[in-house]
């Protein structure tokens, strides 16, 4: 009885596979990961603080540049205070209308306006940022439950396993054919199993409530059962991966808008050392009065600042010049680290590649057939309880590396898109 009940064991066993080690899900499938991005970039309340505050930039922008408003002056000159409302007892009083504009020196306001629309850029590249990085998040976080949901199924299958090891070994230790020890060795990893399954599902629980989080619903959402995740070579290598951040990564773009904000700053900082004008016109209305015809009268005039405050000017002008460099330099140590980071995720997702190939083609199947091999020597009493024991619990710690090797994969793939600002899956690249 003993041998046909291990027979069927070990056949389960010895059949599983990379592939086919998940077993029939009961929760309903989850939706694909780029679903789940898009509803985090619809739904997230960070990024729709981010977006209003580019758009509020966007609308200081279209503020700077435009003329003050003009001055409208309404008055009356010269009345008498004996008699302030009797226009006609002094020939010199009259009713004033005047109206008068600030003018800013020639080419300040379009250095104004293009200098606000330039850190408007700057500030939308960092709204870009902030999606790359939500993107990033979410695709970790779906990563990481497919590891923990496949590592549950593996501790599930070795739980039962060891449950009808452990019934077996009982039952042969009552006849006198196993030892004792054999029976608590097994119960002892059966408890270890346990403790794993545990840690495992706590596990989950926080990731399925850190992704609801990013996907801004309630935490208690179920998200579903992600399904399989595949690991491919990427098409690109680590130049052609550096043009496409030189492309597309919002950071660079944003440090290039802020050295041109410089720029702008500083002409707009040169031109300060001209005047501003203020143009005013004013018509004085006249009545006749002590034998003066009362003829009207009007005034012209011009107006401008003396800029003698040249110390304060010559601050201003270093002040843009020192956030140009500021811009140029942050622009390339962020190159050099893009480069440095594409170099060390590049080399990262190799080795999680060629492990998940190697587990899946050559240590698994070699696992199975050692754990075979082992469970015939036991039987023929050729290797004791605990060198086939280890052989099982060997195969499935196998199994968890695998899944833990694509999964890792898979973030590690999720950090490269965002440190390049592009999605590199199937069908996004030219």
């Amino acid at each position: 009885m003993f041998q046909l009940l291990l027979t069927i064991l070990i056949t389960v066993v010895a059949g599983l596979t990379p592939v086919a080690a998940a077993e029939m899900a009961v929760s309903p499938p989850a939706p694909p990961v780029a679903e789940l991005v898009a509803q985090a970039l619809q739904a997230n309340p960070e990024l729709e603080a981010s977006e209003a505050r580019w758009r509020m930039f966007v609308q200081q922008a279209r503020q700077a540049g435009t003329f003050e408003d003009p001055m409208l002056m309404v008055g009356i000159n010269n009345a008498l205070i004996r008699d302030p409302l009797n226009f006609q007892r002094e020939e010199m009083t009259s009713k004033v209308v005047g109206i008068s504009q600030s003018v800013p020196f020639f080419g300040k306001r379009s250095l104004a306006r293009a200098a606000a629309e330039q850190g408007a850029q700057s500030v939308r590249a960092e709204h870009e940022e902030r999606r790359l990085e939500l993107a990033a998040m979410v695709k970790e976080s779906y990563a990481g439950l497919f590891f923990v949901e496949q590592a549950l199924d593996v501790v599930g299958r070795n739980l039962r396993v060891m449950n009808d090891v452990i019934g077996a070994t009982e039952s042969r230790y009552g006849v006198g054919q196993a030892a004792q020890q054999d029976v608590l060795k097994a119960q002892l990893e059966r408890s270890r199993m346990l403790d794993m399954q545990i840690v495992l599902l706590q596990q989950r629980r926080s990731l399925e409530a850190a992704l609801n989080r990013l996907l801004f619903r309630p935490v208690a959402t179920p998200i579903g059962r992600i399904g399989a995740l595949v690991v491919e070579p990427l098409p690109l290598d680590a130049e052609q991966l550096v043009t496409v951040a030189e492309q597309n990564r919002p950071l660079l773009a944003g440090l290039a808008a802020r050295e041109a904000q410089g720029r702008q700053q500083e002409q707009l900082a040169k031109r300060d050392f001209y005047p501003d004008f203020t143009f005013s016109l004013e018509y004085m209305q006249r009545e006749p009065a002590m034998e003066s015809e009362g003829y009207d009268m009007y005034s012209a005039s011009v107006s401008f600042n003396l800029p003698v405050q040249r110390q304060r000017r010559h601050a201003m002008v270093g002040e843009a010049q020192a956030a140009q460099r500021m811009a140029q330099a942050e622009r390339e140590v962020l190159r050099n680290d893009i480069r440095a980071g594409i170099a060390d995720l590049l080399a990262r997702m190799e080795k999680s590649r060629q492990l998940a190939d190697l587990y899946r083609d050559g240590i698994i199947p070699q696992a199975s057939r050692s754990f075979e091999a082992g469970r015939i020597a036991y039987q023929n009493n050729q290797v004791d309880f605990s060198a086939m024991l280890e052989s099982l619990l060997m195969l499935f710690n196998y199994e968890r590396d695998y899944f833990e090797a694509v999964a890792d994969y898979r973030m590690t793939l999720a950090r490269l898109e965002a440190l390049i600002g592009r999605d590199l899956s199937a069908g996004s690249l030219p």
